[in-house]
């Protein structure tokens, strides 16, 4: 079976075959999601966002011209979408790690879960902390799986420049972690 790339797959859909979204909403919206939650920690949200990317995605197809990736053209989109949200919200709360300790349940003897939570609210008050350049460049580097070149051109900088802010973001969340460890 001959699978359609996500270029060729939005090119019909720009072409006006607007079927082929559903394709590429059963191939994105799970990393899209991924995305919105791990800079806003918050579930509703994410998903409203989704939502939005793929609406700006059909009402935007005449700009996808496919001679770069669509991966790439499609994360333009969501930051898009996340920023308007932040304007239209200006006291919003990226992070709440109270939901986030919420969402964490069990499985496993309780004195282990109890150290993991610690651990997993010690590592999203770190993120949470971070400035949204450095949280977004490990979003997209550790959790979306992206490569810097690929980071590159969806923030509209320079390879080199990824390499840094990573670099620099990792030491920071190290730094931030380990210091709210000891409290």
């Amino acid at each position: 079976m001959n699978t359609l790339t996500d270029n060729s797959l939005m090119l019909r859909v720009k072409s006006g075959d607007l079927d082929k979204m559903g394709l590429l909403f059963e191939r994105y919206n799970r990393p899209l999601f991924g995305f919105f939650y791990h800079m806003t920690h918050k579930s509703d949200l994410s998903e409203d966002l989704v939502q939005n990317v793929f609406y700006r995605m059909l009402k935007y197809r005449h700009t996808f011209t496919g001679d770069g990736e669509f991966r790439t053209w499609m994360y333009h989109l969501a930051r898009n979408v996340l920023n308007d949200s932040v304007k239209q919200n200006r006291s919003f709360n990226f992070y709440d790690v109270n939901e986030v300790a919420d969402r964490l349940g069990g499985g496993m003897p309780a004195d282990e879960n109890l150290e993991r939570q610690q651990d997993k609210d010690f590592l999203h008050e770190a993120m949470g902390a971070l400035s949204p350049e450095y949280r977004e460049v490990l979003i997209l580097s550790r959790f979306q799986e992206m490569k810097y070149d690929e980071i590159a051109k969806v923030l509209n900088i320079n390879e080199g420049t990824v390499k840094v802010r990573v670099h620099r973001a990792l030491g920071e969340l190290k730094k931030r972690f380990f210091t709210n460890e000891r409290r």
